[in-house]
């Protein structure tokens, strides 16, 4: 039984501790991955840093400071670790002094970088901290944890990602419990060979502007609930659909 230790006063759910079940079998990660996700972040970041400065500008000047949106999120085995984001939201509130609901406080700029995954440049930090890997299962919310099944609590065996096996294979246009089912593939099948090819696949899905969905679009699903009671992908959501 592993136990993951939740901090007070940081915003996480309330506890002290969380239990990873029995039923989470941890694995050994496969050789070579912390190699790869230093080479490939260390190799980009001279060209990333100046896109990162010019859009930390913008952001600044549209969205306000501080320009980084930063939320404790579950790593691996669950340990909470705090996320970096570029923010794509201002902080306009209603005339009750609440904030806006997410589709009136997103921008046009922030839509943009949500649609080209610009936002998460931040999450290279992550990566270089060893607290995110390129690829593994995209970290959610703390809250949702105690949500899961036991079987979609399997996808924190591995570390968070960049980019993931779901991401390729319908991002936000697929159902939590799909994206679940293929992030749990991912961790049954993981390898060297396969994380390079979500890599490899993953900036034509961002050219394309594949699976993007806004908190404006009528097909947001919003926050995870739980599980539904058909957890089953359609037919072109096979999780070994590209192998």
């Amino acid at each position: 039984m592993t136990t993951v230790f939740a901090e007070k006063k940081t915003g996480l759910p309330p506890g002290g501790q969380r239990e990873i079940p029995a039923c989470a079998r941890a694995g050994n990660l496969f050789p070579g991955k912390r190699l790869l996700d230093l080479a490939v972040t260390l190799a980009c970041l001279p060209l990333l840093l100046p896109l990162v400065a010019v859009i930390g500008l913008i952001s600044a000047v549209l969205h306000g400071r501080p320009v980084f949106f930063t939320q404790w999120r579950p790593g691996l085995y669950e340990r909470p670790f705090r996320l970096y984001k570029f923010r794509t939201m201002t902080n306009a509130h209603g005339p009750d002094g609440r904030l806006l609901p997410d589709s009136d406080r997103l921008t046009r700029f922030g839509k943009f970088m949500r649609s080209t995954s610009l936002d998460e440049l931040p999450e290279l930090l992550n990566v270089l901290k060893g607290e995110m890997s390129l690829v593994g299962p995209r970290p959610l919310l703390m809250e949702y944890l105690d949500r899961y099944t036991p079987e979609q609590r399997r996808r924190h065996l591995v570390p968070p990602g960049l980019t993931g096996w779901a991401q390729v294979n319908g991002r936000n246009t697929a159902t939590f419990e799909q994206r679940f089912l293929l992030d749990v593939w991912y961790v049954d099948h993981r390898s060297l060979w396969l994380d390079c090819k979500i890599l490899l696949m993953t900036p034509w899905k961002v050219l394309k502007r594949e699976g993007i969905v806004h908190p404006d679009d009528p097909a947001w699903e919003g926050e995870f609930q739980g599980p539904s009671s058909d957890q089953r992908l359609p037919a072109h959501t096979d999780p070994a659909v590209h192998l």
